[in-house]
């Protein structure tokens, strides 16, 4: 089993959106990451993922980092339903707010806050 998730080690600087950046670093996300250092899309998508998180100032303990193997087993996968890889989950208080599963229009740090933003209006509507 892989022990890294070194695809989630920013490369570069984050030059997006700073309403994507607020999104991402709100008060109370964890982002649980799925993914492996072998996966062509986790290569493509994750370092990009993490300077957004690294720009946004999401602590790294809020950060929790699950390596699959070539397989797609590992810590997680079963309980969180994951079968493609990058999937990533934003959760706040132990509920699900969001979900990226490999392959989306937009890029994950887009992806994401562009979820986030909807669920937390649609929270205070």
């Amino acid at each position: 089993m892989t022990e890294t998730l070194e695809t989630m080690d920013p490369t570069g600087t984050w030059d997006g959106d700073d309403e994507v950046l607020a999104a991402l670093g709100r008060e109370g996300l964890t982002y649980m990451v799925w993914g492996a250092d072998w996966c062509g899309d986790c290569r493509g998508q994750l370092p990009a993922f993490a300077a957004a998180l690294e720009a946004a100032g999401v602590p790294d303990e809020r950060i929790e980092r699950y390596p699959v193997d070539d397989d797609k087993h590992g810590e997680g996968v079963d309980a969180y339903g994951v079968e493609y890889i990058p999937t990533v989950v934003v959760e706040r208080a132990g509920e699900e707010v969001a979900r990226f599963v490999e392959e989306e229009p937009e890029p994950i740090a887009e992806y994401l806050a562009a979820r986030i933003a909807e669920r937390d209006e649609r929270a205070q509507a």
